[in-house]
């Protein structure tokens, strides 16, 4: 959530209202004579004898936890932005817009220039010499970025290192002495928790607001421009908004338990629901950074049912309603679940002995292992409960079912192109697109024309479409699709975007 600065003014109204419960000083008429009103759950202000206890304190945690958070501001300098406009097409504002955005390709050269853009987020000094935590999306793009602490000290910060599936970042400033948040276990964060948001939200000073857990391992579907992205946040009600994103969610204990990252609204402001990234998760991915310089990520190697699914839908999967557990669509024979003996069908109920329902839960345990590491699976089989050991590796996977639907959503035909094709054009091979349907991912978002020639699909080389299938499944929401025209030596790019939605 960057707030971008200049660009909207936002004020709020103040009113302030008293309301009297019992001005008279009476105690209130109970409609059952007789008997006296008992909570059904005491609180921290009921008790039955002696004064009423004090309320949670959340100042000893704000005066913790305050020093440590820092006001991040972005400045994006502009950048000319060229390509080519697809050959005998007509050209529409709007359309060649987004094709510029998105680096699609075409026949006439154009350039753009952009406005410099300046931004502001938050972050969570964790080590005294200046590491400081923030998310990706606060940094992203940055061509300088501009560190303000609470006691109004600036600094200018590099970037350490990114993590777009988890939606972290790692930035220095050069520092000694700093103030540093411990940093808690969100494991331990229980439902209903009091918690305190710390950051510096529409550009104003540091600003703390309170509210409790209302749930975990929750996936919004927010992180679409990633490969393979982790969403398992902790929801709250504490009071977020733009400019908060990086900044901290902390326990009465003065202690890190998640970076706060994203908002549901529908006005672009807190509407009543924040979402913040566990603490757990977070030293995972910034030891990484920090240790290798990039996050060494595990995976098992499945594809697993999406939640949310009717009874319709579960029993044209043949998903056994009767186990609760998190069912698998497909596996990936060469990967870890594969080789360690799970099979299309079956059930995951425990990972590593801890119980897991949700697909967000099962993602952000696997997202703090690395390849290499060791997971014990317990699975539901036919009625019985098996547990076996599996290796996690270094590569998503590939499944036999996603290919041919990411090739059916294409919405065309293809062939291998010739080799004597191939070497008449001077590539090693390709994949040709003809009779590109209508309602298809390529007739609705892009304006190639039939005999086009895919080379690549992504950052990955294709000659084939066995090769051309595979690349899709591996691909994530938004990609580009690279190759040529027979009539034409220049190299055209197609943009595809939200491709999984």
């Amino acid at each position: 959530m960057k707030i971008n600065i200049g660009v909207a003014l936002l004020g709020a109204a103040a009113a302030i209202g008293c309301l009297t419960l019992f001005a008279n000083g009476k105690r209130p008429i109970n409609n059952m004579p007789g008997t006296e009103a008992t909570p059904i759950v005491k609180t921290a202000y009921t008790t039955t004898t002696g004064p009423a206890a004090q309320p949670v304190d959340f100042e000893k945690a704000a005066i913790a936890a305050v020093p440590a958070v820092v006001h991040i501001k972005t400045l994006t300098k502009y950048k000319q932005i060229a390509g080519r406009q697809a050959p005998n097409q007509d050209q529409d504002p709007m359309s060649e817009m987004f094709r510029r955005f998105f680096g699609d390709g075409g026949g006439r050269e154009f350039q753009q220039q952009s406005p410099d853009q300046r931004a502001s987020g938050s972050g969570v000094i964790i080590s005294q010499d200046g590491y400081i935590v923030t998310n990706n999306h606060v940094v992203d793009g940055a061509t300088e970025i501009t560190v303000t602490l609470n006691n109004r000290k600036n600094y200018t910060a590099k970037v350490i290192g990114t993590d777009r599936n988890t939606d972290l970042a790692l930035i220095k400033i050069d520092g000694k002495g700093l103030p540093v948040m411990a940093v808690g276990n969100s494991d331990d964060v229980k439902l209903g928790q009091w918690v305190l948001a710390i950051g510096y939200p529409l550009n104003l000073d540091v600003t703390v607001t309170q509210g409790i857990v209302s749930a975990k391992s929750r996936n919004i579907g927010i992180n679409t421009q990633a490969s393979a992205p982790v969403e398992a946040f902790i929801q709250t009600d504490a009071a977020v908004n733009p400019g908060s994103s990086g900044g901290a969610l902390v326990s009465t204990n003065g202690e890190l338990i998640a970076i706060n990252s994203a908002i549901a609204s529908p006005t672009g402001t807190f509407a009543g629901y924040a979402y913040s990234i566990p603490s757990n998760l977070m030293k995972k991915v910034i030891g990484d950074i920090m240790k290798y310089g990039s996050v060494q990520r595990g995976f098992l190697g499945v594809s697993l049912a999406p939640e949310g699914l009717d009874d319709a839908k579960k029993k044209e999967f043949g998903i056994n309603t009767d186990v609760d557990g998190i069912y698998v669509m497909d596996v990936d024979p060469k990967g870890a679940a594969g080789e360690a003996g799970i099979k299309k069908g079956d059930v995951i109920v425990k990972l590593n002995g801890a119980k897991v329902d949700e697909v967000a839960q099962l993602a952000e345990i696997i997202a703090r292992q690395k390849p290499g590491d060791g997971v014990k699976i317990t699975f539901s089989r036919n009625g019985s409960e098996q547990t076996v050991n599996a290796v996690l590796k270094n590569k998503l996977g590939s499944f036999d079912s996603t290919g041919p639907a990411a090739m059916e959503s294409m919405g065309a035909d293809f062939s291998d192109l010739s080799k004597d094709d191939a070497a008449e054009l001077g590539v090693n091979g390709g994949v040709v697109v003809s009779n590109i349907h209508d309602g298809g991912v390529l007739s609705s978002q892009t304006n190639m024309r039939p005999g086009f020639i895919i080379t690549k699909v992504g950052d990955q080389p294709v000659s084939s479409v066995d090769e051309f299938k595979d690349a899709l499944s591996k691909q994530g929401n938004n990609f580009q699709i690279q190759g040529v025209y027979p009539d034409s030596k220049e190299i055209y790019y197609y943009g595809i975007n939200d491709f999984k939605k």
